[in-house]
């Protein structure tokens, strides 16, 4: 029998339920929806979350289609799954935990005895530590952004190839490889022996259909890949970046972008435009480093000094 809160499933099946973490300002508890796939045969565990951050949606959309494809009887070893991980951000919809102001991916390992935030991340960390591997599904939040993975443990962590290894075999094309800040999951994990990657997939208001097939394809590709199911993955080459070159804009108006997401970047080549109302160029805006166009703001207002793209640099294939 395989349990994670309240759901607890044989072998052979799948079983979902609530992670209890806490209590609501009105003093009802609450709880994380959770599931747990218990395969026929023994084998590795896997753990995949979604929506860390509230308004993130496109993780859970994957998870909403994997959990019901993922046959049991098929299946080798267990599979762990929180579906909404910052409860009260996802409740209005808000980036960060109003109940402490946080950025949940900013608090792991977590603290039992700590804020919302920390509780929260302590429950979920408790589920991922019983892991093999780790998946822990976000997007660009509500901008524009390629589909990615995320290595954020830093090239000179030990276990920096397995989680370049797991990167490479979801596959979404595009690889961020530079070490993260303190406190997400992506760093806590390895740092527990267990290969972890930060899949980002796309970036939208909502959830965007493309960047959820990245990411079924993904977390299938895994399963097949470290011998869940049974199934060939042929390992494509991706493109790495090691780092970001971000732009603001240096006057107020309305942005005019010179280039789209994955497309190459050389030093010196206009990224965007900034116009008045009426058209008239105001400034103009171009590439310090070449690259590759992966991040940008969704809508075209902007104030001086506000952020507008990202340039993925330090590009190579692996």
């Amino acid at each position: 029998m395989k349990t994670l809160g309240t759901a607890s499933a044989a072998p052979g099946e799948m079983d979902t339920g609530r992670l209890q973490v806490g209590e609501t300002r009105d003093g009802g508890e609450f709880g994380l929806p959770v599931a747990v796939i218990n395969g026929v045969e023994d084998g590795p565990t896997l753990y995949v979350q979604a929506v860390s951050d509230g308004d993130e949606l496109n993780g859970l959309g994957v998870l909403q289609r994997v959990v019901p494809q993922i046959p049991p009887e098929d299946l080798s070893g267990t599979i762990l799954v929180v579906g909404i991980v910052n409860y009260h951000a996802f409740q209005v919809a808000e980036h960060r935990n109003p109940i402490d102001d946080t950025k949940m991916n900013r608090t792991y390992p977590g603290d039992e005895s700590g804020t919302s935030s920390e509780r929260i991340a302590a429950a979920t960390f408790g589920a991922a530590s019983r892991a093999d591997l780790i998946l822990d599904l976000h997007q660009g939040s509500t901008s524009r952004m390629l589909n990615e993975v995320r290595v954020r443990c830093g090239k000179r962590h030990r276990l920096h190839d397995d989680c370049l290894e797991l990167a490479k075999v979801f596959g979404c094309g595009h690889v961020l490889d530079q070490k993260g800040p303190d406190g997400q999951l992506a760093r806590a994990g390895p740092d527990e022996g267990i290969p972890t990657i930060d899949p980002e997939l796309g970036g939208c208001v909502g959830w965007d259909e493309e960047s959820i097939r990245y990411g079924v394809k993904g977390v299938f590709n895994v399963l097949e890949y470290y011998g869940f199911l049974d199934g060939d993955v042929t390992l494509d080459s991706q493109i790495r970046a090691t780092g970001f070159d971000r732009y603001g804009s240096p006057a107020g108006g309305l942005v005019r972008f010179r280039k789209d997401l994955g497309e190459v970047v050389d030093a010196g080549e206009v990224l965007f435009e900034v116009t008045d109302p009426f058209g008239q160029l105001k400034a103009e805006v171009t590439a310090d480093d070449g690259g590759i166009f992966w991040r940008s703001r969704r809508l075209p207002q902007v104030a001086t000094g506000e952020y507008v793209c990202s340039v993925g640099t330090g590009i190579d294939e692996f």
